[in-house]
């Protein structure tokens, strides 16, 4: 039987690109692909339009940062800030690595170990006929956990307080625990809009039972 595609749950094409970044998918983005030789310190899964991810490289210039997004305008977003006039990736930002896909096919078939794992704002697909595609599952943060660090942490990031509360029952079926529930950084895009009109993001930090 032929295997089942890994479904992605979000749009991956928005508006249609712009000749500079349509140019910059086409001969900027293939050039800082993940191999599996580069040891990869940090991974950010979901980085909308890279504000988070562009703060984490300037904040650890000595570490290879792999940011996973399979909405092609994001990806685009994120190359366009990162590169100069002459489509060239800017200094700061050369250790930025991009899978523009759903960062589930990239795990499979690599056995990295991350010292972080950002998940900030992730989709609450909050009706009720949805809910089985939400992401963060048992199912997913056990493959996170496969690829987390001894000493590792996964930070997760939320403003729709009934999606943190289902993804708090979803750590208890797996193999991580919650070690703290404190975190700051920068406010993106995603959050400002706040869709679920909350008065905070609400954090959670998961490590290995």
């Amino acid at each position: 039987m032929e295997k089942q595609e890994i479904r992605t749950f979000g749009r991956r094409h928005g508006k249609k690109l712009s000749i500079r970044k349509s140019l910059l998918m086409k001969n900027v983005l293939p050039k800082i692909a993940p191999t599996e030789s580069e040891h990869i310190d940090i991974l950010e899964i979901g980085f909308g339009a890279g504000e988070h991810i562009r703060e984490i490289s300037n904040a650890n210039p000595n570490k290879i940062i792999l940011g996973a997004e399979p909405f092609e305008n994001g990806v685009a977003a994120l190359l366009s800030a990162i590169c100069d006039e002459n489509n060239n990736i800017m200094g700061g930002y050369k250790n930025i690595r991009i899978w523009p896909d759903d960062v589930r096919l990239i795990l499979n078939k690599n056995n990295f170990q991350f010292a972080e794992i950002w998940i900030l704002h992730p989709d609450p697909w909050p009706k009720a006929k949805h809910e089985k595609r939400r992401l963060l599952n048992a199912e997913f943060l056990n493959m996170l956990a496969t690829n987390l660090d001894p000493n590792g942490k996964i930070i997760i990031g939320t403003d729709h307080w009934e999606y943190f509360d289902w993804i708090t029952e979803q750590v208890k079926n797996s193999n991580l625990v919650i070690s703290d529930s404190e975190h700051k950084t920068i406010q993106t895009r995603y959050q400002k809009k706040n869709m679920a009109h909350t008065d905070k993001t609400k954090y959670m930090i998961l490590t290995h039972k």
